[in-house]
């Protein structure tokens, strides 16, 4: 042996990957096959059992819902159609019996004409005479069988009878013998789909794959993970039914930083985010999003989303983002300004019809009407404008107030700042998030609450003092049950119907994430009160 074969030992050749397929899949096969043929002998009564349940539950219920049955019920029940119904229904079904009984559970049919109108035999009866249905195995005036009930219910939805349908446990076992005789051709067919399935698994492998072997693969992925781990920048791909097939170290920080973890669905991430919303719209439009700058729980992501095209069709999407928070915030405080001025220019509109009625007022010479006018709406604009301006020195909490004020107005209720209200401006845009939250649903809460009472009010008070703001907001509207006060907070609960009830969860989540709490205080039918505390990182305060 010569020395170059002595240092170099021979590499062993994995094997092929249409031999490990093979290999690997006849065994799941036998396994499944061997599982199954001992399980099925289990299982088998108990399935057998269950669709002949069913079915009588399907007979049931179609009888259940029969006008002539519900019509009949009224009557005498000698003189009922309900037992030639019934009749008709077992011998069509070859049921044991058919019994249909009213509410005080006398018999209007049975395959034994003596005991109709006589009282129904057996306790298992009772829980559908209290609207649910029932099965039971027991003996009445025949032999021994399985029996179903359902209630009927009239067209108001008031139960008015029961049907009762039986079937002979004998048959049962019958049916079951015949089941477990289907095992041998399951185990044929299994066997002969697996074969098939094997074949056509390997060819269309080989193809999907280009006729690449699996470590020919596995170093091609190597090669793209660590390409991928060393771009700065977060990469995010989906699939064409937006389920996330890649995200790279840089992109999963982001998230992490973001407390927000990433899962191989996008249903369970949600579709709030922006980035897979983009990610959803590339996907659905096919036009690439570059260079778009988006908010994303107080922090600016640059981003550029692009269709992945195979031979014309879109199998995919990939967004690559960078975070620009900087830029974000003064992006963030602009669009508090435009809102602010947004809201001033609704109440330029206002004073423009004001101005027409004063004028209107000069034409008539009704001074003294026009006298009032005005003195009212310098002070309503004093109030609600220009005291706000003095207290309120953030333009996007401002905006956001004026336009909640605007809100209640349009629902005829009142929203009123306190006149010890003072808060200074912020750059800490998470803060302000986070207030803008609390103080959104805290409103829209207490304006719901109000609906059914007209001419309500609701009151907000923000005091910062020493780096922490406190903020109460209360209203004199219905108030809460003393057994809810603590379970409004969790998740899912609400009193406004279903798929409500998140809200107030978020905001106490989004709170305690800052340091901050919310607490309540309520009276029914006297008042309701929300005491928030916040850190607040203030600027200078303007005298």
């Amino acid at each position: 042996m010569s020395d170059s074969q002595q240092n170099h030992p021979v590499r062993k050749h994995p094997l092929r990957l249409s031999t490990s397929v093979i290999l690997m899949i006849s065994a799941v096969i036998i396994s499944v096959l061997l599982v199954v043929h001992i399980l099925y002998f289990v299982q088998v009564s108990d399935v057998t059992r269950d669709g002949v349940k069913d079915k009588a539950l399907a007979v049931a219920r179609t009888l259940a819902d029969s006008p002539e049955i519900k019509l009949a019920l009224a009557g005498n029940p000698e003189n009922s159609v309900i037992q030639s119904i019934a009749q008709a229904v077992q011998k069509r079904n070859n049921l044991l019996f058919v019994v249909v009984t009213n509410m005080d559970g006398i018999r209007f049919s049975h395959p034994n004409e003596d005991v109709i109108n006589h009282h129904f035999i057996g306790d298992d009866i009772n829980p559908t005479l209290l609207g649910k249905e029932n099965v039971s195995i027991n003996h009445g005036v025949l032999v021994e069988a399985l029996r179903v009930f359902t209630p009927i219910f009239d067209n108001q939805h008031r139960q008015i009878g029961v049907v009762a349908i039986g079937i002979s446990l004998s048959k049962v076992a019958e049916q079951v013998n015949q089941s477990r005789w289907s095992i041998l051709w399951t185990v044929l067919f299994g066997t002969l789909v697996g074969a098939l399935g094997t074949y056509c698994l390997v060819r269309m492998l080989k193809r999907i794959l280009f006729g690449l072997e699996p470590y020919e693969i596995s170093t091609l992925f190597e090669q793209r993970q660590a390409m991928l781990q060393s771009i700065k920048e977060g990469v995010i791909a989906v699939d064409e039914n937006a389920q996330l097939t890649l995200v790279n170290q840089a992109a999963s920080q982001i998230f992490q930083e973001m407390g927000t973890a990433l899962t191989s669905r996008t249903d369970d991430i949600g579709t709030s985010q922006p980035l897979i919303a983009n990610l959803r719209e590339v996907l659905r439009s096919g036009v690439p999003q570059r260079d778009e700058e988006i908010n994303f729980k107080g922090r600016v992501l640059l981003s550029n989303s692009v269709p992945v095209r195979s031979n014309g069709v879109i199998i995919g999407a990939i967004c690559t983002f960078r975070d620009k928070t900087e830029v974000s915030q003064l992006m963030q405080r602009l669009s508090g300004m435009v809102n602010y001025a947004d809201s001033l220019r609704e109440r330029s509109h206002e004073f423009m019809n004001k101005l027409h009625v004063i004028l209107g007022l000069l034409h008539l010479k009704s001074y003294a009407q026009l006298e009032d006018y005005i003195m009212k709406t310098a002070n309503n604009y004093q109030a609600e404008i220009g005291s706000l301006l003095l207290r309120i020195q953030s333009p996007v909490i401002a905006g956001f107030i004026l336009s909640k004020i605007n809100r209640a107005s349009d629902t005829r209720h009142r929203l009123t700042l306190s006149e010890d209200s003072q808060l200074p401006d912020n750059s800490n845009e998470n803060q302000v998030a986070a207030l803008i939250t609390v103080l959104g649903n805290l409103i829209e809460n207490a304006l719901d609450a109000l609906e059914q009472q007209p001419d309500g009010e609701v009151s907000v008070l923000l005091h910062y003092q020493n780096g922490w703001l406190a903020c109460v907001v209360s209203d004199d509207g219905p108030g809460i049950h003393p057994d809810y006060l603590e379970a409004i907070f969790e998740k899912g609960f609400s009193s406004k119907g279903e798929e409500r009830g998140v809200g107030l969860f978020l905001a106490k989540q989004q709170l305690e994430s800052l340091g901050g709490s919310i607490i309540v205080e309520s009276e029914p039918d006297v008042y309701t009160q929300f005491f928030v505390q916040l850190p607040w990182d203030a600027e200078r305060i303007t005298p």
